[in-house]
C-alpha cells in the first residue's frame, strides 16, 4: 500500500511537471526572440546605453504584438502542428488586441485552445469530405474558425486575462512594498528542484516582469529564478564538505551552471541531499532581498540564467548592484549550505541516496521510493505482468520494456524544455557512442517522438519520459556529470547487453 501512494504522489508530480513542461514549450523556442527584444530595449530606450527614439520605437510593437504571436504560433503547433500554429498566432490577436499589457498568459491560453478546436473539427470531418473541396474545407476552417477566436480573445478571453495579470501584479507590488518579496524563495527553490524552473520562470515572472519593464525599463521579477548565486553557493559548500565520493563532479558543475547557465545541473545535488534546499531557499531570499534594497532589475529575462546573460540584460549603471544580488545570494547559500553539511563532519556517512547516485553497493530505491537489498530482477516486457494482482493478492507495477544493446540505433536524451540540460548529455554520449553508430538527439520529455526506443532522462522526469512513450525503454539517471548509467548504457550497446527501462 505504502508503494502504491508512493507511485501516485509520483504520477501527481509528474502531472504537474508536465503541465510546467507545456507552459515552458510554448517559451524555450522562442527565447531567441525575447533576448532580441531584451538587448534592443537595453540599447535604445530613453534610459538605455544608446537612446535612439526610432530604434527604440521597436520595443512596444515587439513586446505587444511579436512576442505574444511567437508564443500562440508555438502553443497551437505544439497541439496540432502547422494548422494549430496558424490558427493560434490567428486567435492570439484577439487577446492582443483586446488587453492593455503584453498578452503572454492570453497566448498561452488562445494558442493551444484555438488548436485544440480546430482539432477536434478536422476529427470530425476526416473522410467526409467531397474529393476536390479538401483545400477550400481546410483553409476555411482555419480562417472561421481562427477569426471567431479572435472575436473571442478580444471580447472574452483577453480581459480576463489581462485582469488576472493585474492581480497579480498587484500582489507583487504588496509584497515589494512590504518587503515580502523574498519569501517567493520559500516556493521557488524547492519548485525548481523538482524541475519546474522553466514553468515558474517563463510562466509567472515573466509576464510579470515583461509588463513592469514595458513601463520602467526593468523588473526585478526576471531575478528570482534566475539568480544563479543560490545554486552556485550550494555547489561551493558540495564541493569543500560533502561527501568524497561527489566532490570531483561539482567543479564542472560549476562552470556549467554559472557560465552555461544550464541550472538543472545542481539540482540532484539537492535531491541527494534534501537539507541543501534550505540553503537554497536562503541564498534566493538573500539575493531577492539585496535586489530590493539597491533597486536592480534586468530588462529582459536572462536565458539561460548564465552570468554572461545577466550582464547583456542589466540596465545601464545596474551592473553594480545585480552583480552584489548574485554574490549575496551565493555567500549566504555557501555558509547556511556549509553548515547543515556540518563542515565535512560525517561527510562520508552511509546514504543510500547518495550510493544510488554515485553507484555504490548500498541499497538502491525502487520505483515505489522504498529500498530494496537485491536488484530487481531484468523481466521481458512480452512476458511480466503488467500491473493488477500477483497470486498472493498483492499489486504487482507495471513491466517494463527491454532492449538489446544491438538494436540501438539511436538515443533520445530528453530534460524539461529539451534545450538546456539535454543539449549538454547529448553532447557528451555523442562523443561515446558514436564509435558504435549510435546517432544522438536532444528533446524535450513532452516531445518525445512516437518511434523512440531508447530514452535517457533524470530520475525525476522519468514518469512524463514513460507517459509519454510508453513502448521505449526509458533510463533515469541521479547525476549530469559522472553517473555510472551512462557507462552501463555504453556497455550495453557495445556489447550487446540489455537495457531495462
Amino acid at each position: 500500500m505504502a508503494e502504491l501512494k508512493n507511485l501516485q504522489g509520483n504520477s501527481f508530480r509528474a502531472r504537474v511537471q508536465r503541465f510546467g513542461g507545456y507552459m515552458a514549450g510554448m517559451i524555450m523556442p522562442n527565447i531567441g526572440a525575447f533576448i532580441a527584444w531584451g538587448l534592443i530595449t537595453a540599447m535604445f530606450i530613453p534610459t538605455g546605453w544608446t537612446p535612439n527614439e526610432k530604434l527604440g520605437a521597436l520595443v512596444g510593437p515587439m513586446i505587444s504584438v511579436l512576442l505574444p504571436v511567437l508564443i500562440g504560433y508555438t502553443g497551437g503547433r505544439m497541439v496540432h502542428g502547422q494548422r494549430g500554429a496558424v490558427i493560434g498566432a490567428v486567435a492570439t490577436m484577439g487577446v492582443v488586441v483586446g488587453a492593455e499589457i503584453p498578452m503572454f498568459l492570453g497566448a498561452m491560453v488562445m494558442g493551444p485552445l484555438a488548436a485544440l478546436v480546430l482539432k477536434g473539427f478536422d476529427k470530425l470531418v476526416e473522410g467526409k469530405i467531397k474529393a476536390g473541396f479538401e483545400m477550400l474545407v481546410n483553409n476555411f476552417s482555419v480562417g472561421i474558425i481562427g477569426g471567431a477566436m479572435a472575436v473571442l480573445g478580444v471580447v472574452g478571453i483577453g480581459p480576463v486575462v489581462e485582469a488576472l495579470t493585474k492581480a497579480a501584479g498587484n500582489a507583487v507590488d504588496f509584497l515589494v512594498d512590504n518587503s515580502l518579496l523574498p519569501l517567493v524563495s520559500v516556493i521557488v527553490e524547492p519548485a525548481k528542484a523538482l524541475f519546474l524552473n522553466n514553468a515558474i520562470n517563463h510562466g509567472v515572472f515573466g509576464p510579470i516582469g515583461a509588463d513592469q519593464a514595458l513601463e520602467t525599463g526593468q523588473s526585478i521579477m526576471f531575478m528570482i529564478e534566475t539568480n544563479p548565486g543560490p545554486g552556485l553557493g550550494v555547489l561551493v559548500a558540495m564541493f569543500l564538505f560533502g561527501p568524497r565520493k561527489i566532490r570531483p563532479t561539482v567543479p564542472g558543475a560549476m562552470i556549467i551552471h554559472f557560465l552555461g547557465g544550464i541550472h538543472e545541473i545542481y539540482f540532484p545535488y539537492l535531491l541527494m541531499k534534501p537539507k541543501m534546499i534550505i540553503a537554497a531557499i536562503a541564498g534566493g531570499m538573500a539575493g531577492v532581498g539585496t535586489a530590493m534594497v539597491t533597486n536592480s532589475g534586468l530588462v529582459s529575462t536572462p536565458a539561460p540564467g548564465s552570468i554572461f546573460a545577466y550582464l547583456a540584460v542589466t540596465p545601464r549603471g545596474g551592473h553594480l548592484s545585480v552583480l552584489l544580488s548574485i554574490a549575496v545570494a551565493a555567500g549566504v547559500a555557501f555558509i547556511v549550505g556549509a553548515a547543515l553539511l556540518k563542515f565535512g563532519r560525517g561527510a562520508d556517512a552511509d546514504d543510500p541516496a547518495l550510493e544510488a547516485a554515485v553507484g555504490g553497493d548500498a541499497p538502491v530505491p525502487s520505483a515505489g521510493g522504498a529500498a530494496t537489498a537485491t536488484p530487481e530482477p531484468s523481466v521481458s516486457a512480452t512476458t511480466a505482468p503488467v500491473g493488477g494482482s500477483t497470486g498472493n493478492g498483492a499489486v504487482s507495477a507495471p513491466a517494463r520494456p527491454t532492449i538489446s544493446g544491438k538494436e540501438v540505433k539511436k538515443l533520445m536524451v530528453a530534460c524539461d524544455a529539451g534545450m538546456g540540460s539535454s543539449v549538454m548529455l547529448a553532447s557528451q554520449m555523442r562523443t561515446r557512442l558514436k564509435p558504435y553508430g549510435v546517432t544522438v538527439e536532444h528533446v524535450s520529455v513532452n516531445d518525445l517522438p512516437a518511434d523512440a526506443r531508447l530514452v535517457l532522462t533524470h530520475a525525476d522526469l522519468a514518469d512524463r519520459a514513460r507517459a509519454t512513450v510508453p513502448h521505449a525503454v526509458v533510463v533515469p539517471f541521479q547525476m549530469f556529470l559522472g553517473d555510472p548509467v551512462f557507462d552501463e548504457v555504453e556497455k550495453a550497446i557495445k556489447e550487446g547487453g540489455e537495457l531495462r527501462g
